[in-house]
């Protein structure tokens, strides 16, 4: 269920904060708007977020989805939009004169350039959904955080230990898989220049 929870928030945060972050660098005042938006998102306490759906969702798994999809948003939409708003412009003109259409040059030259930008957002937002989901127990969204709170309620180490342990050892394996993927996915050259070789 933690892991259900975590992937699937995390699935859809990146779903819909990349096309936001390409859409907040393509329109500057309306990505001004959004980019505002997601980021006062951010700064409501997470219990409070998760708080907040109960009136909307009742409690359970739907509530404690829909808050950590809110929550995971910012890193992505703020990394995408700062990979792309980083490009060489002199880059992109000269694909336009090669013939590349705008599609073309999204795929083949804006995405590949901003990657490594693109998955440190969605790393940063794994690692701070594991830790907000272990919240998500007391709107009954279930979990690792369940443990935790029941070991905090008995006073119990061991039972809280049992739901910690687990939470640390799903990120740090979180955080290995994105390096793996940064090998695959991240051009060789970048790789290079920011020492992911």
């Amino acid at each position: 269920l933690f892991r259900f929870l975590v992937g699937l928030s995390l699935a859809l945060a990146a779903l819909v904060g990349i096309p936001l972050g390409l859409v907040a660098a393509r329109f500057k005042k309306l990505g001004q708007i959004e980019l505002l938006s997601v980021e006062i998102l951010q700064t409501i306490p997470s219990l409070a977020l998760l708080c907040f759906m109960i009136p909307l969702f009742g409690i359970g798994k739907i509530p404690s989805l829909v808050a950590l999809f809110l929550y995971a948003l910012l890193p992505i939409v703020r990394n995408t939009y700062t990979g792309m708003i980083s490009l060489d412009r002199q880059l992109l003109e000269i694909a336009g004169v090669l013939g590349l259409n705008r599609w073309q040059k999204l795929l083949r030259i804006e995405l590949p350039l901003s990657s490594l930008n693109i998955l440190a957002g969605i790393k940063t937002s794994a690692v701070l959904t594991v830790g907000t989901a272990t919240l998500a127990a007391f709107i009954g969204g279930g979990g690792y955080g369940t443990l935790i709170v029941r070991g905090l309620a008995l006073d119990d180490m061991s039972i809280t230990l049992a739901g910690a342990v687990p939470a640390a050892v799903m990120s740090l394996l979180i955080h290995a898989l994105f390096e793996w993927l940064d090998r695959i996915l991240i051009p060789r050259g970048l790789r290079k220049d920011f020492s992911y070789s």
